[in-house]
């Protein structure tokens, strides 16, 4: 059976484009915050304590795990922990080029395949009124660099540089290869 350890709704939708054989189990395991260092180091970290707490109660399946963070001036950006907080994340943002990390781990009896994929996104110059506009729809709130770019963000997006899905939460290219080519 195929498990994957992550509550996400998006990582739920974007695996269905894959499979429909498969389970939700959500982790909960500690996740420390960024201290420094490699941004992509970080994002397996996380993908990995989530797999390996999962995979520890589904032996024999294969579970996936991943995390997704959004890099931007020299900090790591996660979910915002308030309203405020996600129109700072935005603001800030405005016009500049982020990069968004996700983290994947992929185990199964025991191997264990980890992986991060990298795509770089790019804002135009956004206005304080549309920024108030989309963090009082609530849609930022559980999502990394407080945007959803499958979203009402979709339109603050003037360019793409890699995997679209890795920016929804699943690179999935990337899963697919590792479940495929791997196990």
């Amino acid at each position: 059976m195929l498990v994957l350890a992550s509550k996400s709704p998006r990582r739920r939708e974007l695996l269905g484009l894959y499979t429909k054989e498969f389970v939700i189990d959500v982790s909960d395991a500690f996740e420390p915050e960024f201290e420094g260092g490699s941004v992509r180091d970080y994002v397996m970290s996380l993908a990995a304590i989530k797999a390996r707490e999962v995979a520890s109660r589904h032996p024999g399946d294969t579970v996936i795990g991943a995390d997704t963070v959004v890099a931007f001036g020299g900090a790591v950006l996660g979910k915002p922990k308030s309203e405020a907080h996600a129109k700072e994340m935005l603001m800030s943002m405005s016009g500049g080029v982020q990069e968004v990390y996700t983290g994947v781990c992929v185990i199964k009896d025991g191997a264990e395949l980890l992986d991060a994929v990298c795509t770089k996104v790019i804002f135009r110059e956004l206005s304080e009124q549309e920024i108030d506009a989309y963090v009082a729809t609530g849609e930022c709130m559980d999502k990394a660099g407080a945007y959803g770019i499958q979203g009402g963000a979709g339109e603050f997006v003037c360019e793409i540089s890699g995997d679209y899905f890795n920016v929804i939460g699943l690179p999935m290219k990337r899963l697919v290869e590792m479940l495929e080519n791997n196990f």
